[in-house]
């Protein structure tokens, strides 16, 4: 079965997650904290995540084939499950070319990995892929509970949902800047795109999106900011969450971007304040199947 993941989650890196955070986040009432920045095969940031919190889902957003041996993070997984029966999601994904030594095929390797996952007896609805093309959007529908997409728009979450079908999760995370100036939010959300620009995988997807190189020139145009990284008051961003929604998406993981340092809660409680005040709760249903 499905961890429940509620309506909306929170997506961050590993290093900027901590046990206390994560109650606080299910004390907010949101559904699932999703663990982003490559995490251990060893599982042990979800681990502490789970084991301070009594109801919130944990999943990894994503753990890196090319990084973590899938048998290791078979065992894992089965000890999480194991101690937390019912509240871990398993994302697995590529990574980029650009950044992994030894990168092969990516769609084979994911088969590979995959096989791996099936011998070690981790059931396919405990399991997600970073899926951004139609190839592995596809594999992800055959061999997975679903998707969880990074740095998307609401126009690829509804591409996303016609290739993977009506019963396969589709979980696209979300970034979002609190903030009435609209440069210095596209300024944050400029330095954000700075790596990616360089991924091709996520580049392409942006040109599939209809997206070219004005966009992708001086660091990415308004038109690419604008759509990539919500911004504005917080009813604003719950706005464009709900448009995820309404494309297809059965749950969002919300990146909030806040300066270095900074307690993130707060943000997260005006948001959950601003999509209750719309009537969804953060950690309700997920959409109808």
């Amino acid at each position: 079965m499905i961890p429940q993941l509620g309506t909306y989650g929170v997506w961050r890196r590993d290093v900027d997650l901590s046990p206390d955070l994560a109650a606080g986040l299910e004390a907010l009432g949101y559904g699932t904290v999703w663990v982003g920045g490559s995490p251990s095969g060893d599982l042990s940031v979800p681990d502490a995540l789970l084991a301070a919190t009594g109801r919130l889902a944990v999943a990894t957003g994503i753990v890196n084939i090319w990084q973590d041996d899938p048998a290791a993070v078979a065992t894992s997984y089965h000890r999480l499950e194991g101690r937390y029966p019912g509240r871990f999601l398993l994302g697995i994904g590529a990574g980029h070319r650009e950044a992994n030594k030894g990168y092969g095929t990516p769609y084979e390797a994911l088969q590979r990995y995959l096989d791996v996952l099936d011998g070690a007896e981790v059931p396919v609805e405990r399991r997600v892929l970073a899926a951004l093309g139609p190839r592995v959007l596809r594999l992800a529908a055959d061999r997975a509970a679903g998707a969880h997409p990074y740095f998307t728009t609401p126009d690829h979450t509804r591409q996303a949902r016609a290739i993977l079908g009506p019963d396969r999760v589709l979980a696209p995370e979300q970034k979002a800047v609190f903030g009435s100036d609209p440069d210095a939010a596209r300024e944050v959300a400029r330095q954000a795109l700075a790596m990616y620009l360089r991924l091709a995988n996520y580049v392409n997807n942006w040109r599939r999106l209809g997206f070219t190189d004005e966009d992708f020139a001086n660091g990415g145009s308004p038109r690419l900011l604008d759509a990539l990284v919500a911004h504005g008051d917080p009813a604003t961003v719950a706005a464009r969450i709900r448009e995820h929604r309404a494309a297809g998406a059965d749950h969002v993981a919300v990146q909030l971007l806040v300066p270095p340092g900074t307690d993130p809660l707060d943000g997260y409680g005006e948001l959950a304040r601003a999509l209750t005040a719309a009537g969804q709760e953060p950690g309700g249903p997920g959409r109808p199947r």
